[in-house]
């Protein structure tokens, strides 16, 4: 992943070796949080874009899977439990290629702070944790911009599971990993899932210079430090008005 000139090979090389990244052919900036279910990073991101709102900053907000073109063709795949690992990857690798072409690319090169919840490291957790390749899956993306920062709100996996179940009624048949014979029992399934998807984050803090959040602290300070990060690794001043 990265500008067209970036290869995957760069991009897979620890955060000491890798090349400097080219001059960036658009305006904006682009700030993203990852993180397994229940880790606190969709509180956390629109907490800073009510911010940024507030402080009179062009933002504009993206989250993973929710592109009109393709939401119509992943629910019915989803209802009918049609979708493989492969399948289910590119389904939502078409997803974000429609919101790239048509709203994250445009709204960087018109001067806008571009706000993503989950981007193409969810696909390379999650569907790494259904068994694509990592290689395939960085190939798959390696259009795609490398953020200005990246968080990644981590949260022990007990701590993330007890938020998801306290506030479901019942897990979605994807969402536990049921597809990929676990357990016959959704919570179980969803909470090994859930950990060989942490698994694969873990090991991208490195690799892709993640900002790493404690997802266990109290809200307010998480949101401190997320503002003090976005302001000193962006000039927010260009984005008045």
């Amino acid at each position: 992943m990265g500008t067209p000139s970036t290869t995957i090979e760069q991009a897979a090389q620890p955060e000491e070796k890798r090349p400097k990244q080219p001059t960036r052919p658009y305006s904006g900036a682009l700030v993203v949080v990852e993180g397994i279910d229940g880790s606190g990073k969709s509180t956390q991101l629109h907490l800073l874009k009510r911010w940024l709102e507030v402080g009179g900053y062009r933002t504009y907000f993206t989250e993973w899977n929710s592109s009109p073109l393709v939401k119509s063709a992943t629910r019915r795949g989803k209802r009918r439990r049609l979708l493989t690992p492969v399948t289910f990857s590119l389904i939502h690798a078409a997803d974000f290629a429609d919101r790239y072409e048509r709203q994250i690319l445009p709204l960087l090169r018109s001067g806008h702070l571009v706000l993503a919840d989950r981007y193409v490291y969810t696909a390379f957790a999650r569907d790494g944790a259904r068994g694509c390749p990592v290689d395939w899956l960085r190939n798959l993306y390696q259009y795609a911009v490398v953020p200005d920062v990246t968080f990644y709100f981590r949260a022990p996996l007990e701590i993330a599971i007890r938020r998801i179940l306290s506030g479901r009624p019942r897990l979605k048949y994807y969402e536990a990993g049921m597809d990929l014979g676990l357990s016959l029992d959704p919570i179980e399934s969803f909470t090994k899932f859930q950990g060989i998807t942490l698994a694969r984050y873990d090991q991208m803090v490195q690799t892709d210079n993640f900002v790493l959040m404690d997802g266990t602290l109290p809200v307010h300070q998480l949101q401190q430090k997320m503002r003090d990060v976005v302001s000193e690794h962006i000039e927010l001043k260009r984005f008045k008005g």
